[in-house]
């Protein structure tokens, strides 16, 4: 399909991505008209260059610097530049056809008139949007009317948020799409509306659509507000500009009455003199997006709506309403429409909004479905792209196939496949089109596909990379061996005891290779540890302190529906304790904060002991709570007469009788080796350093960790028995 792709900083091209396939709790839409957001979209085109950017935004040389500590210059610096070219999806607002759903969608049948929105849904001729993002647009309802309804929910909430009552005057600070939608509701709402902008023809539009007043913002705005409302200032300012500076806000603030209202819907710079605040003692509001629901993912991805009889205004029901308003000609989008673009002149579209001179407004994208609707099907759906020409197969050649589009895949495995000898980059798979679109190109793969069917078809990939999210590694890993896949799985292998089992024995049914993603076997000072302590005559004592602030607050990795922080990340140090002991652990008591808390989540700060075979113990702290700057891990092992430590991948001490210490600027977390190994085992014939018994080993640790915190009892772990 084609899709409107931002390529580096600021250039806008149309460019052939797949289609996306229909997820959970979602839809598939044929957008007939979509509405490029002119705000928040060129909010994201970098016109005036890096070094200005980097001027206005000085906190991403801080990410730079973070990123660098952490990957070294070289990945960091080649990361940077890919900045240059990679891809990033526009758009967030249209109305179409649903052509498909998934089955966990009832209320939705195909071929059924839909306004959508969505972070990210973008313009294309294919929308893959979340059933509480997506609202039905009567027949009576154009659909370049209806492709208002995100930004009008948007609208909606900023007027709910500031709680307009009968008579009050409202003054609208910045009259663009959003300002002249609140600025209608607010008289339907009851209030005096006071329009107010820079530009003359704003003003005169605002003024015609129903404000009681408009006033020319290069004015004294202040005297302007006074000598309408007797000396009061406004009840309340809905400040709906976009800039850099806090002009906007300032200015509401001098405009605004004593014990008046603020409500902050554009991107402007909030910065207030805190004696007139105080003085004023002014209510400063902040409205969300398009309502509650706004950015939870159970809501916008996984469907899970708010009841009504507690949150009567979701984003979904301020869409519906919105579109009430269309029909009834309560609110006019008509007049807001300056410029009409097809889809493929959308580059012309966006250089539109950013001319001044264009005097530009609401910029439609019209799609060839407008002119030859479809009632029903994806007749041409394209789930695969060819990105570049597929060479002739050299020998011993291994081709390779990467699912998810990820960091991980990002940072480490894809420029370690790059850098491998004999290896083709055959395929990238991802839900995002445009983002697998990207990668192809950056990493010089043959094609990029949305369906990961794709890539178990083609003969060609002998290696599949599962790199996705925690709970898609055991489907995609079981589907890859029984399409004669070798596959490398990253952590955890499984989330659960049955998954471990059957891919134990889809990999002796096969004959295929599995190796599991525990990098830190490969690390140079996890290397050096194991070393140390391999000549110790009895048990070992070892202590594992993980501090992973980031694994909180509404990141993926989080829930532990899915996994949580134990089976996602602390997977790795039960394998690198059985590792370093060569010794199966046999038992463990663990103790966990309390759960049932949102933040933090109990499940992710654990404490745990471990007992292993040849009688070594072994703690691991997990915690999500310290702060960023306490240092990540540290691993200490003790034997007789000996102990070392390794800290952050960067720091290696050891005590003997006297003290030898090693550091590195630049971490070496082993992705790289662990590759090169499981590469070089396929060629050998011999099996991986990683086994499936490694990755069930790991995952059945940590959910015995967690069963004896929920039941503050000690577990047996019986790795035998399970794959028995």
């Amino acid at each position: 399909m084609k899709q409107v792709i931002r390529r580096g900083l600021k250039e806008i091209v149309v460019d052939e991505v797949p289609d996306p396939t229909v997820a959970p709790h979602h839809v598939l839409i044929r957008p007939q008209y979509s509405l490029i957001s002119s705000g928040t979209e060129t909010a994201s085109i970098h016109q005036d260059g890096l070094i200005k950017d980097l001027a206005h935004n000085p906190s991403h040389l801080r990410t730079v610097w973070d990123a660098m500590k952490v990957a070294g210059p070289v990945r960091t610096a080649a990361e940077v530049r890919a900045k240059f070219t990679e891809y990033a999806v526009l758009g967030y607002a249209g109305a179409g056809i649903v052509v498909d759903r998934h089955p966990t969608v009832s209320d939705l049948e195909v071929g059924a008139r839909v306004a959508y929105g969505g972070e990210a849904t973008g313009h294309g001729e294919t929308v893959h949007a979340g059933r509480e993002l997506v609202t039905r647009v009567p027949a009576s309802v154009p659909f370049e009317h209806a492709c208002f309804t995100t930004l009008g929910s948007i609208a909606i909430n900023a007027v709910r948020t500031a709680s307009i009552g009968l008579g009050d005057t409202v003054a609208v600070l910045g009259l663009g799409l959003v300002g002249q939608l609140i600025a209608q509701l607010v008289r339907l709402q009851g209030g005096v509306v006071v329009g107010i902008d820079l530009r003359p023809d704003r003003v005169e539009l605002a003024r015609r659509l129903g404000a009681t007043h408009a006033i020319v913002g290069s004015g004294s705005v202040r005297d302007g507000v006074h000598a309408l409302t007797g000396g009061r200032g406004a009840d309340c300012v809905i400040v709906a500009a976009a800039a850099k500076s806090s002009a906007p806000a300032r200015q509401a603030l001098e405009i605004c009455r004593d014990r008046g209202r603020l409500v902050i819907v554009g991107a402007v710079e909030l910065s207030f003199p805190w004696q007139e605040m105080y003085l004023k003692e002014i209510q400063l509001f902040m409205s969300r997006a398009y309502g509650p629901g706004s950015y939870d993912p159970a809501y916008e991805k996984e469907g899970r709506d708010y009841p009504v009889a507690y949150v009567r205004w979701t984003e979904n029901r301020n869409m519906e309403h919105f579109v009430r308003l269309l029909e009834t000609g309560a609110v006019q989008v008509d007049p807001l429409i300056t410029h009409r673009f097809w889809l493929a002149e959308a580059p012309a579209a966006y250089r539109t909004i950013l001319d001044p001179a264009a005097a530009s407004l609401a910029v439609l994208l019209r799609y060839p479905e407008a002119e030859h609707p479809r009632a029903s099907g994806i007749v041409t759906a394209r789930r695969k792209v060819e990105v570049s020409a597929a060479r002739p197969r050299s020998r011993n050649e291994l081709r390779v196939a990467v699912a998810g589009a990820g960091n991980v895949a990002r940072w480490a495995h894809l420029p370690s496949l790059r850098a491998a000898s004999n290896v083709t980059l055959r395929a990238i798979y991802s839900a995002s089109g445009a983002r697998g679109k990207s990668y192809a190109r950056r990493f010089g793969a043959t094609y990029c596909c949305s369906d990961y069917e794709e890539i178990l078809r083609d003969p060609e990939v002998d290696v599949v990379l599962v790199l996705s999210r925690n709970q898609h590694h055991y489907g995609q890993a079981l589907a890859a061996l029984h399409a004669g896949k070798h596959v490398f799985v990253e952590k955890p292998m499984a989330l659960t005891e049955d998954e471990c089992r059957s891919l134990w024995r889809a990999v002796h049914e096969t004959g295929g290779q599995l190796a599991v993603g525990f990098n830190r076997r490969f690390a140079p000072y996890y290397v050096a540890q194991k070393r140390a302590i391999a000549g110790r005559t009895g048990p070992a004592v070892l202590d594992c302190r993980v501090n992973s602030p980031g694994i909180s607050g509404s990141y993926w990795m989080a829930d532990p529906s899915i996994g949580g922080a134990v089976l996602g990340e602390a997977c790795h140090f039960v394998d690198l304790m059985y590792w370093l002991l060569e010794s199966e652990p046999v038992r463990v008591s663990a103790y966990c904060l309390p759960t049932g808390a949102r933040e933090p989540v109990g499940e992710n700060n654990i404490v745990a002991s471990f007992h292993f075979a040849d009688g070594s113990v072994g703690n691991l702290t997990y915690c999500t709570i310290g702060s960023k700057r306490g240092g990540g891990e540290r691993v200490e092992a003790f034997t007789p007469g000996l102990s070392v430590r390794v800290e952050d991948f960067r720091r290696f001490t050891l005590y003997t009788g006297v003290r030898h210490r090693q550091s590195r600027w630049w971490p070496d977390k082993g992705y790289a080796a662990q590759l090169n190994a499981f590469l070089a085992g396929i060629r050998a014939g011999t099996p991986p350093p990683v086994s499936a018994r490694d990755g069930a080993r790991a995952t059945l640790g940590c959910l015995r960790m967690l069963e004896s915190a929920r039941t503050l009892r000690p577990c047996a772990i019986e790795l035998d028995a399970l794959l028995d």
